[in-house]
C-alpha cells in the first residue's frame, strides 16, 4: 500500500505487511546506496504487528520506481551471497573429500 501526494511522486511511504527489521533494514541499506535517494527510513508501528512502513524521498524520480530498483538490487545481492556461499561449501567438500583418500 502506498501513501503520498499524487502531485509529488518523489516522496512516498510504503507499507509492507508480514515483514520486520530483517527486510526493512536491508531495503533501507539498498535504498541509501542509490544516488537518487535523498532520505529514506523505516518504522514498525507496533512490535506485535508484522508491518513495516518505509519512507522514501528522492531527488526527483518517482519513489515507487526507486523502491522497485532497490528491491531488484537487493535480490541481486542475495543471489550473489547465496552463490558465493554455495561455491565455498562445494570447495570445502571437495577439499575434505580429497583429504580422506
Amino acid at each position: 500500500m502506498e501513501h503520498g501526494s499524487y502531485q509529488d511522486q518523489s516522496a512516498s511511504t510504503f507499507s509492507l505487511a508480514d515483514e520486520d527489521h530483517t527486510l526493512a533494514n536491508s531495503l533501507r541499506f539498498a535504498l541509501n546506496q542509490d544516488p537518487r535517494v535523498a532520505v529514506c527510513g523505516y518504522s514498525i508501528p507496533h512490535p506485535s504487528e508484522a508491518l513495516v512502513n518505509i519512507r522514501v524521498q528522492t531527488t526527483g524520480d518517482p519513489a515507487k520506481e526507486v523502491l522497485k530498483d532497490s528491491c531488484q538490487d537487493l535480490m541481486m545481492i542475495c543471489q550473489h551471497v547465496r552463490s558465493t556461499f554455495d561455491q565455498a561449501v562445494a570447495d570445502f567438500k571437495n577439499i575434505r573429500g580429497s583429504e580422506s583418500q
